[in-house]
């Protein structure tokens, strides 16, 4: 499930991946105008290990977006109140509306993957999710929501070289929780999880797309490619827009700067 083949990948380089990405992420705009146009409603899931690389798949995605057309959903661990909710509840109420699409920093996945393997669920909950979890999928593509799933899947070196990481940096360090360490001692017990969610979610109606995210920037181009491919739209850029002249003024005279509060330079400190 991992990218650890034997052939060794030639890395792209920064400038040729950062070009790539740039032209991406101007089509990603075009689909963005184009959900909004047509009144699409597109879901997209982003799942697999931790340290897999699906934070930064989302970063790159949303970076020129509109945050009211394209919002992220990360949800936080249930509180006890909606632990007795239906478990999809909370899901639901982030689901989009016509012209909006929201990307699952992890989803309802989560009682398959890292409730199943910590014992956050009973069997009898689990059962319960593998065979309502298709039915729950269907219901959304039936209802006119555009459903697209990615797993990201890393190696086990790689996904050590990355916690290690975030140990040594400083601006990383949020990102390393318990559950992300105990994760490392039960790589086994992801991988049967991971594979038992496959056998029973990964339909025709809702197949789930593999992420070979040991490199992180041919994950990111080829995860946002082939999203791009996934929905057809089209180029609705507006025409030219001419800035309007501004009005001639009629004489208001505005209150002096030194009544206002501002923020000190920060930079003449470092000169």
């Amino acid at each position: 499930m991992s990218g650890d083949g034997s052939e060794k990948i030639e890395r792209i380089g920064k400038k040729p991946y950062s070009k790539e990405l740039f032209r991406l992420q101007l089509e990603l705009i075009k689909l963005q105008e184009w959900v909004k146009a047509k009144g699409l409603k597109v879901v997209v899931i982003f799942e697999g290990r931790d340290a897999a690389g699906k934070g930064g798949v989302i970063k790159r995605i949303t970076q020129y977006l509109n945050p009211r057309v394209v919002r992220v959903a990360a949800l936080p661990a249930p509180t006890d109140r909606q632990k007795t909710e239906w478990y999809f509840q909370r899901y639901v109420n982030h689901l989009p509306a016509a012209g909006e699409v929201v990307l699952f920093d992890r989803s309802w996945y989560n009682r398959a993957g890292v409730e199943r393997v910590m014992g956050f669920c009973d069997e009898e909950e689990y059962d319960e999710f593998m065979r309502s979890c298709p039915m729950f999928e269907r219901m959304l593509l039936r209802s006119g929501t555009i459903l697209i799933k990615y797993w990201f899947s890393v190696s086990d070196d790689e996904q050590l070289k990355r916690f290690r990481a975030r140990l040594e940096e400083p601006h990383k360090r949020w990102k390393l929780s318990p559950m992300d360490l105990e994760s490392l001692t039960r790589w086994e017990e992801y991988s049967e999880a991971k594979d038992i969610m496959f056998a029973h979610t990964d339909t025709k109606q809702a197949p789930w797309f593999v992420v070979n995210s040991d490199i992180k920037r041919h994950a990111h181009l080829n995860c946002i490619k082939h999203l791009l491919s996934m929905i057809e739209y089209e180029d609705l850029t507006p025409s030219p827009i001419e800035l309007p002249d501004r009005k001639i003024a009629k004489g208001y005279v505005r209150p002096p700067m030194s009544e206002q509060t501002f923020v000190p330079d920060h930079h003449e400190s470092l000169m």
